[in-house]
């Protein structure tokens, strides 16, 4: 056996009462659409126990996607408030105020424990699931778990095998190591903040949350790469994620280029176009691909461009975007609205897509074909649609295994007993001391 628990009695008796707990069935989609109703010996990570310490989107992203490939995801709450993600937009039960869609649609196939960490009960019920996990994750502030007894030193000593990942703003190293991060913040402090203003007077705060769900997908792979390993070597790992380096990595050209004593290439970005056509806005790509500046000549019937010093080379033609920006402008203002534009431009092979707005998004026949929205039982609301995993298995739409925890706690009592072996008696005098909450 190697190191800790997981050919334990106690590892076999919670997958064993995984598998024949009822577990929610995404429905069969018809025969036009990707199936959506895999079971749950088929998903590959249906073997693993993970123990998710993390809260609002970075960590639970990531351990979404680890519960939609099957993994049993524990994830701990606070008692009472439970993720503080609960609590915010869009409230879709009347009378509560912890049903966001938010927090359902990054939370959804995990069981909730609530556990108060301050209390000395609580951090060993974390400890004894720690020994039965094969992996952990939390994204508190560097230093919190250490001083909890929880890190990775204290987590190791009990499971050597265990893959424990942390998941911070700045990562768990460095001066800035201890700075507070949000996606904002981080948007600002990576130079991406910079990058985007562009030729606006000011730089602006970004709608996309890129730098936490970036490090969640990063996170989701490392773990992946590092149970890996343990399954070839029987080590375990420790991983630490940060969003700030995570949405660097995100960066195409500036980086590369500044790193080697070249200039950054921020907003408006060459060969990215956003045009105003019929009262509607599209994008179009002219550069990325040499086939691409030959086509859009012959589009627009210009040859003479080709002979134009200002876009004789790739890098000619992104120093004059500009003028070649409104070159097509020109061209596309011919057009009495978008949908005619679009077809001109695809039969030309040019890329290009209508600007959409997310109720057309989420309405739009492509993505109900590739199940990107499916539905999961919720006590109140009878059901509640959320985004799909972006990628499908085996021909089918990875969808969530089951609802997200309605209740903080919902499954404590479930949770200790089926993987721990606690007694009813023990889980009571633990709820009495205030150290978990076990409805």
């Amino acid at each position: 056996m190697r190191g800790g628990a997981r050919g334990s009695g106690a590892r076999r008796c919670g997958a064993g009462a995984r598998r024949q707990s009822p577990r929610y069935t995404p429905p069969v989609r018809d025969a036009s659409g990707p199936r959506s109703d895999l079971p749950l010996s088929d998903l590959p990570l249906s073997d693993l126990v993970v123990l998710d310490l993390t809260r609002v989107l970075a960590g639970p992203y990531c351990t979404r996607l680890l519960a939609d490939l099957g993994a049993r995801v524990i994830k701990i709450e606070r008692p009472g408030e439970g993720d503080d993600m609960r609590k915010n937009h869009l409230q879709i039960e009347p009378g509560r105020a912890d049903q966001s869609t938010y927090f359902i649609r990054i939370n959804v196939g995990k069981e909730s424990v609530a556990v108060d960490l301050s209390h000395p009960q609580g951090r060993e019920v974390v400890a004894d699931l720690g020994r039965v996990a094969d992996v952990f994750v939390e994204n508190f502030a560097p230093g919190v778990v250490e001083k909890l007894g929880l890190g990775y030193p204290a987590m190791a000593a009990i499971k050597p095998d265990l893959v424990y990942c942390s998941i911070s703003g700045f990562g768990q190293t460095g001066p800035w190591r201890e700075r507070q991060a949000f996606a904002h913040i981080i948007n600002a402090a990576s130079g991406m903040m910079h990058l985007d203003q562009g030729d606006q007077p000011s730089p602006r705060a970004s709608n996309l949350q890129a730098a936490d769900v970036l490090a969640g997908t990063h996170a989701f792979g490392a773990i992946l790469a590092a149970l890996r390993r343990r399954d070839r070597t029987g080590r375990g790992a420790y991983l630490d994620v940060s969003m700030l380096e995570a949405l660097i990595a995100a960066d195409d050209v500036s980086y590369a280029a500044v790193l080697n004593g070249g200039e950054a290439q921020g907003s408006p970005r060459p060969a990215m176009g956003v045009f105003a056509v019929g009262g509607r806005h599209l994008a179009l790509q002219t550069g990325g691909a040499a086939a691409l500046w030959p086509r859009l000549q012959a589009l627009l019937g210009r040859p003479d461009l080709a002979a134009d010093p200002r876009f004789g080379t790739p890098d000619q033609r992104r120093r004059n975007w500009p003028a070649l920006r409104d070159i097509i402008g020109e061209w596309l203002a011919r057009f009495p609205a978008v949908d005619a534009a679009l077809e001109a431009l695809r039969g030309a092979r040019i890329p290009a897509a209508a600007v959409l707005m997310p109720e057309e998004v989420v309405a739009h026949p492509h993505l109900q074909a590739r199940g990107a929205f499916p539905t999961v039982p919720h006590p109140g609301r009878g059901e509640v649609r959320v985004t799909a995993a972006p990628f499908q298995l085996d021909g089918r739409a990875v969808t969530p295994t089951g609802p997200a925890p309605y209740r903080v706690g919902e499954h404590t009592r479930a949770v200790l007993t089926e993987l721990l072996g606690y007694k009813d008696r023990t889980i009571d005098d633990l709820a009495q001391a205030g150290a978990v909450q076990a409805p």
